[in-house]
């Protein structure tokens, strides 16, 4: 009555007879076997190996590489080219600001984050699973490349706004206790190009109450803080290739590998 002994007998039979099925048969059935078994041995060791593994931090975190950065506007690449006399040129990239910008509304922040206290990181202890507290990053903080006062970012006018934002780790403390601040200069070329940047907020640094980051599962609320480049004096009518760099301890910004890590290169080209 039992299947074991009944494939057995099969499988006996099929090696007695001289059936010219029988052997074909045998081995699709050797091989069904076969990878039956090396399917569940498969999914055995995933099933062991999530076991192990954390949703919220990443298990294995012997080295935190340092954060590489990304602008905002990014629409075509990395070149800003508009004609300030020609507002079609440069309203993709002001729409694209206030898309951005959505969730830095102040409302927004109040509603979902907290005021913290600047300057010291927010280290917040508790289970791992526990859902974190974000700190406030008002768009108002922003000043001049907010979008409330100048709803064109200064691109109506020829002194455009860029967003500059680090990416996100899980656990990162940016710049071992001291702010990690930001810096513009021409890439290649004449230094003149680029006579005036005004930074927001503050000196142009990234306070360190935004730190550590937790983790999507559990830091929802969570928005990276950011720091406003306003190019308020830049040659016109020509290419300017500009490098914005991080600055502190533990910002690697010199691997020519990854022009993203700790720095990044764009093109302005605004036309009169």
């Amino acid at each position: 009555s039992s299947l074991l002994p009944k494939t057995v007998l099969w499988i006996l039979d099929c090696i007695n007879s001289e059936c010219p099925l029988c052997l074909p048969g045998l081995i699709l059935f050797f091989y069904f076997v076969l990878y039956l078994f090396l399917a569940g041995m498969f999914s055995f060791c995933m099933y062991m190996m999530l076991l192990t593994l954390s949703p919220y931090t990443p298990t294995h975190r012997d080295r935190v590489s340092p954060p590489g950065v990304m602008i905002r506007p990014y629409l075509h690449g990395f070149t800003i080219a508009f004609n300030v006399s020609e507002p079609s040129t440069w309203k993709p990239y002001v729409n694209s600001m206030h898309h951005f910008l959505q969730a830095y509304n102040n409302n927004v922040q109040e509603e979902k984050n907290i005021e913290c206290q600047a300057g010291q990181y927010f280290i917040q202890d508790g289970a791992e699973s526990k859902e974190k507290k974000a700190c406030q990053f008002k768009r108002s903080q922003l000043h001049s490349c907010s979008g409330i006062e100048d709803p064109t970012f200064g691109y109506s006018t020829g002194q455009p706004c860029i967003l500059l934002k680090m990416n996100r780790i899980i656990g990162y403390r940016p710049g071992y206790g001291t702010p990690v601040s930001v810096d513009c200069a021409i890439q290649k070329g004449n230094a003149s190009a680029l006579r005036s940047v005004d930074f927001y907020p503050g000196n142009g640094t990234f306070d360190l109450m935004y730190y550590p980051y937790y983790g999507k599962l559990t830091h929802v609320n969570y928005t990276s803080p950011l720091v406003a480049m306003h190019f308020t004096d830049v040659k016109k009518n020509d290419f300017v290739p500009i490098q914005c760099r991080l600055n502190g301890e533990g910002i690697v910004s010199d691997v020519n590998k990854d022009r993203f890590l700790g720095r990044i290169t764009f093109t302005l080209s605004i036309t009169m």
